[in-house]
């Protein structure tokens, strides 16, 4: 990136006059964590339409690339990957040592299955990778208009260059961040959409410099030879400072005329630009991550247990190379012990590769995609896991961090209430009313919900008081009719489509305002036409009723929206000269803005303001003044100047304003609802209750987002709340003064102090007999300095301690910072979900990446590890999906770990009676297929399929979720307990077996052998191991009993096989020598009934006097059929058309590449299961028949 040496190397090159500023050389600056980045020194120069002046500089290109390897790297990072995996370390280790002449064990034996799982795991790696890489060239290889010898000409995206001129055309996407030149709308006006950037649909308004009005054409922008001094690239979307020089002069530049990369142009032909920032130097990009590796919590700690097991294992073979020292003397020569190979590699039957595969093949297998439950009917968008390796992590999640926009929210505003001269309208109910009614056991009656009486979107009012010319025969019918009009007049809006009330649609830079002409649409008052200084409204019953009129309205002036006014006005002149100023805004603003002797309105519309506000509806007041010429021409005068101002220009605008916009006369207040959507409070409920905690990050201004988490049950009025906010008249004052280290010094200390007194209250409340529940709201600037590492671990302690946390106006990066404070920090497993580029980078810095795909862009899906359609979903996703996977997981491992333990113990006890020589009790075939063969597929069947309760009572039970949180089914106890057993086990199998065949006979009056106790032996551990097996699961079908069955029998039928061919003749015809005696049949029964007897009366003691909470759940039901019905498995029935019915059980379940569904095969085959139901003609298939014949058939329901 240029600093300024080469700013002004690149300015003397082209051949312009640069400032006269001494050159610096550029530092490396420490990026500390919550601060903006630091820019380099300087600024940088670019040169408009002159390629060749720019190329010294080298700025980089527009190629921008968001994978993780490239052809150079993939190997040798790709290796690092796999090897910082501990069992992968471990099984390598093993592998070198089973290269030397000292190994009893052949080096394939070990070398192979360790490439097999590096092979694997690199191909999945590079099959990701690669669909990243795809995605960047299609965005790369995309289009784009560059101005080139006075014509348009196109090229990819990735060619363009700082300083071109470019051309975006209306619904096109905008290349790099372009400063906006020119358009086609009057006033140098474009409108733009950053749902790709944060989700919000709702258009923007960008607006051009005055001098560069005239370069829309070719020919024109050709003439245009600017010199643009900006800031050095940095992170900030919502900041930019520089300077354009035109034609010797001067005009600073804001992030009105900043277009930024990944937004659309929407309501204008065309627009314009010239590129200011490229490639990853864009403010999207650098507020991007790189792409994480990411490793689940569980697998972490699976490479604890492998080294606590390498160590057990250095601790048998040191044990065994004690003993062999002190019994090996040369008094034995005759026996050949010296030279004798070691045992070390003896216990290899610790294979953590085997286990890795099976593990990987469980966590592969996705039910999630398959999941009805979380299939969206109006998107036809089912859900998908991207990453295969985190579905144990969903189980574990403690803190969830979601966007707002797009996200909880539909962004779709309706017209709910109003109150006009102190009457309340409306006569809907809210979906929090609803919810706190339920919650205190009030049944509401449906007639009274307004929603089935909604008439268009953005409008769900019904008031026959206000309705079809109503309104004339209330006590304020003239204060009605400025109410009407300030909605229909003071706004911004643009109409698109016929001028007709069914046909046309409105172009908004808020869906607020949008929802405001709706309104004022329905009640009569229809605005269809807007020219640069008129507005056309179409208005019915003002004279008397039904009579209908086109008024039109002279906008005189526009005092538009900012976040410090908090208001908006426009100033029109009536038809017959009447020059009235309208007004709306937040309540406390236009109050401080009325005439005197409006107390007994102010009283009353102030209780109405806080009615609409404890329903969850977003406010605003309505005011108007009328103004006389005299004084309107005075201040219009002084607007004028202030708009003309190059300096200041914002804040002498904002000055002036002051002067006109008071004496106002409150006319009410409107009440909009932010739709939220569907079922996102009862959803936040069940996490609630399920000990998730859940935090709000959103770009919004702080009333937006205590409005949204009102709505969403994060926030209640029973809530102590803490809110830390840099609008406060000390900070303000500070701006004022525009001293930069001066404000960063008064915030940095208002922000400790605010910090310390909340944290003491916190833990006060804590401490309290009433210990109320505690909610954050901290807006971005006071969280950029609390996020400084002085001020990190207050944040942390104060945020940890209550049950809600909302982040307003915070940027993509901080969103990332926070994530990373409470997953570092607190060592808490994080989740995030949003749905736009802005997510992304919070996305990827938790332990888990939820995207919600559907209507909005899909950067937040390209980057995440699961994608969902709708919020609700993360019920279905979290209590079932990552639930279940994660008991699962656990059982896999534990019992890995129990039976090759059990398994090395045998052996490990065979050496205290062979003088540690490193004679090996068992064959080498049963070492190596004891984990491939005999043990290995009820684990998989168990690891895919057992669940300890149903779907349905795992979100009725949410509390049992912490188990999860607390990592119940993984401490270090529960792997005691298993090693404990192993212990056991494996002493009953060998002294039990050795000591009951000294007198044992074979059919000859010979004595056992070794090969016929060990043989004996082998058998016992199989049988029991795999019988253990079954006692672990909480769901048992016919294919357990298959697997179970299956891994013995296939012991035997090797056994009989492997006697006959057994080249080495130690166990030639040994298994029919042992079956034809009665003591292999009594030790057989006896020792496997003997081994389990300990783990019996465990489990038995467990239930009963410390039940898990599953186990209590599954008493409570245990008499309830666990069959599902064809209604339950389509919990989506009722939203679902016959048609769509149809369509989604034959087109969605499984086909050829048959998946199973995860739910423990309790339901039939389904392609022809559906058809049969639903009279759809699909054949039957193989697995149709393989499931239904595995179903327990339920009685039907008489």
């Amino acid at each position: 990136m240029s600093g300024w040496n080469r700013s002004s190397r690149g300015a003397r090159l082209g051949g312009r006059n640069s400032s006269s500023q001494p050159e610096r050389t550029s530092t490396t600056r420490t990026v500390r964590l919550g601060r903006v980045q630091p820019q380099a020194p300087g600024h940088r120069t670019i040169f408009c339409n002159d390629r060749e002046a720019n190329i010294p500089v080298r700025f980089p290109g527009n190629s921008i690339s968001t994978t993780k390897y490239n052809f150079f790297t993939f190997l040798p990072k790709g290796l690092f990957e796999q090897f910082r995996r501990v069992a992968n370390l471990y099984f390598l280790t093993i592998s070198i040592l089973s290269t030397t002449p000292i190994s009893p064990v052949h080096p394939v034996t070990n070398v192979v299955p360790l490439s097999l799982v590096l092979f694997v795991s690199l191909v999945k790696e590079a099959f990701e990778d690669w669909k990243r890489f795809q995605n960047d060239m299609t965005i790369n290889n995309a289009s784009v208009d560059v101005l080139q010898d006075q014509k348009w000409e196109s090229i990819p995206w990735k060619k363009l260059q700082v300083g071109d001129i470019v051309r975006i055309k209306q619904n096109g996407y905008f290349p790099a961040d372009l400063l906006f030149l020119a358009g086609t709308n009057p006033d140098g006006v474009c409108y733009i959409e950053t749902a790709n950037l944060d989700g919000e649909t709702n258009l923007k308004i960008r607006k051009a410099l005055e001098k560069t009005w005239d370069y829309s054409s070719p020919e024109k922008a050709s003439e245009f030879k600017g010199e643009v001094q900006c800031e050095q690239p940095n992170n900030s979307l919502y900041t930019f400072t520089g300077n354009l020089i035109i034609d010797k002069q001067t005009l600073p530049l804001s992030p009105n005329q900043l277009l930024l990369r990944g937004c659309s142009l929407r309501n204008t032909e065309y627009i314009v630009a010239t590129v200011i920032f490229t490639g990853h130097e864009t403010k999207v990009m650098m507020n991007a991550m790189n792409v994480p590796s990411k490793r689940s919590t569980l697998e972490r700690k699976l490479d604890k247990l492998i080294l606590a097991l390498f160590a057990f294992l250095f601790m048998l073979c040191l044990i065994g190379a004690i003993g062999s020292g002190v019994f090996i003397n040369d008094k034995y020569y005759y026996l050949g012990l010296r030279g004798k190979k070691n045992a070390g590699s003896s216990y290899s039957s610790f294979d953590p590769n085997n286990r890795f595969l099976m593990i990987k093949f469980i966590q592969s297998t996705q039910y999630i995609n398959n999941d009805l439950r979380m299939y969206h009917v109006e998107s036809n968008t089912p859900a998908l896991a991207r990453t295969s390796n985190l579905n144990e992590e969903l189980g574990q999640v403690e803190y969830i961090f979601s966007d707002k926009t797009g996200t909880l929210t539909r962004n779709l505003m309706e017209f709910f209430k109003c109150s006009i001269g102190g009457e309340v309208y409306g006569t809907g109910i809210t979906e929090i009313e609803r919810g706190i009614a339920e919650r205190n056991g009030i049944k509401l009656d449906e007639g009274y919900n307004s929603g089935n009486a909604a008439h268009e979107k953005g409008f769900n009012f019904d008031d026959p008081k206000l309705m079809r010319g109503g309104w004339r025969n209330e006590p304020n019918p003239d204060l009605c009719k400025e109410f009407f009009r300030c909605l229909a007049i003071c706004h911004t809006v643009l109409p698109e489509g016929d001028e007709s009330p069914e046909k046309i649609t409105y172009q908004a830079a808020s869906p607020d305002e949008s929802a405001l002409v709706i309104a004022a649409k329905n009640f009569g008052f229809f605005f269809y036409r807007r020219t640069p200084t008129t507005i056309y409204v179409r208005e019915s019953h003002t004279e008397k009723l039904g009579k209908v009129q086109d008024v039109s309205y002279e906008i005189l002036n526009v005092l538009e929206f900012n976040s410090t006014r908090k208001r908006q006005s426009v100033v029109c002149r009536y038809t017959d000269g009447r020059l009235v100023l309208y007004c709306k805004g937040a309540d406390n603003v236009i109050y401080e803005r009325l005439a005197d002797g409006q107390g007994d309105l102010k009283k009353v519309s102030r209780e109405h303001l806080e009615f609409f506000g404890s329903a969850g509806l977003r406010t605003l007041c309505l005011a108007y003044r009328d103004l006389s010429p005299d004084t309107y021409e005075s201040w219009n005068e002084k607007f004028i100047q202030a708009k003309s101002s190059l300096r200041d220009r914002e804040k002498k605008l904002d000055e002036v304003a002051e002067l006109i916009e008071k004496d106002l006369i409150l006319i009410g207040c409107t009440a909009i609802e932010d739709k939220l959507q569907e079922g996102v409070p009862n959803c936040i409920e069940t996490l609630s209750r399920a000990g998730i905690k859940i935090w709000v990050l959103t770009g919004d201004k702080m009333e937006t987002a205590i409005n949204i988490a009102y709505a969403c049950n994060l926030i209640n009025n029973e809530m102590k709340q803490f809110i830390i906010s840099s609008e406060t008249d000390l900070i303000r004052e500070v701006e004022d003064r525009g001293d930069q280290v001066e404000i960063a010094r008064v915030i940095r200390e208002e922000v400790k102090k605010q910090l310390k007194r909340c944290l003491e209250e916190a833990q006060h409340y804590l401490y309290s007999v009433s210990h109320p529940k505690l909610a954050l709201v901290i807006d971005g600037k006071c969280l950029m300095y609390a996020l400084d590492p002085i001020l990190r671990v207050t944040l942390l302690n104060l945020s940890l301690n209550c049950n809600s946390v909302v982040c307003c106006r915070v940027s993509p990066l901080q969103k990332a910072q926070v994530t990373s404070m409470v997953k570092k920090g607190a060592k808490k497993i994080t989740l995030s979900i949003g749905d736009g580029a802005n997510d992304v980078s919070m996305i990827q810095a938790a332990h888990v990446g939820v995207g919600i795909s559907g209507q909005e862009g899909m950067q937040a899906v390209m980057a995440s590890d699961f994608a969902i359609a709708q919020f609700r979903f993360l019920t279905d996703l979290l209590l079932v999906h990552g639930r279940w996977s994660y008991i699962r997981l656990c059982k896999v491992i534990t019992y890995f770990f129990y039976k090759n333990l059990t398994f090395t113990l045998t052996q490990f006890w065979f050496t205290f009676q062979t003088g540690f020589s490193g004679q090996r009790f068992y064959d080498d075939w049963f070492q190596s297929l004891y984990n491939v063969i005999f043990t290995a597929l009820p684990v998989i069947i168990v690891g895919l399929f057992d669940k300890d309760v149903s779907a349905a009572l795992s979100k009725k039970y949410p509390e049992l979720y912490k188990e999860g949180i607390r990592n119940a089914f993984f401490k270090w106890r529960v792997v005691a307990v298993w090693g404990f057993f192993s212990v056991y086990q494996s002493l009953i199998f060998y002294y039990f077996v050795t000591s009951s065949s000294d007198r044992a006979q074979n059919s000859s009056g010979k004595m056992f052998g070794l090969w016929d106790v060990s043989t004996m032996a082998f058998t016992c551990v199989v049988v029991t191991v795999n019988f253990r097996l079954i006692m672990m699961c909480n769901s048992i079908t016919r294919w357990h009993y298959i697997s179970v069955g299956g891994s013995i029998a296939a012991w035997f039928i090797f056994i009989f096989i492997y006697c006959i061919i057994d080249q080495k003749k130690n166990l030639y015809y040994v298994i029919y020598v042992l079956m034809s005696t009665f003591y292999f049949y009594f030790t057989l029964l006896l020792v496997p009934v003997f081994a389990l007897f300990g783990d019996f009366v465990y489990q038995g003691i467990q239930r009963w006097f410390f039940p898990f909470d599953y186990q209590i759940i599954q008493e409570v039901h245990r008499h309830e059929p666990e069959g599902r019905s064809r209604e339950d498995l389509l919990e989506i029935g009722n939203q679902l058309t016959p048609a769509e019915a149809r369509s989604f059980a034959v087109a969605q379940l499984p086909r050829e590449g048959s998946k199973h569904t995860g739910f423990a095969f309790d339901s039939p085959g389904y392609e022809s299961f559906f058809a049969s139901q639903l009279g759809v003609h699909a054949p039957q298939k193989a697995w149709d028949v393989a499931r239904r014949a595995s179903m327990k058939r339920t009685p039907k329901k008489k």
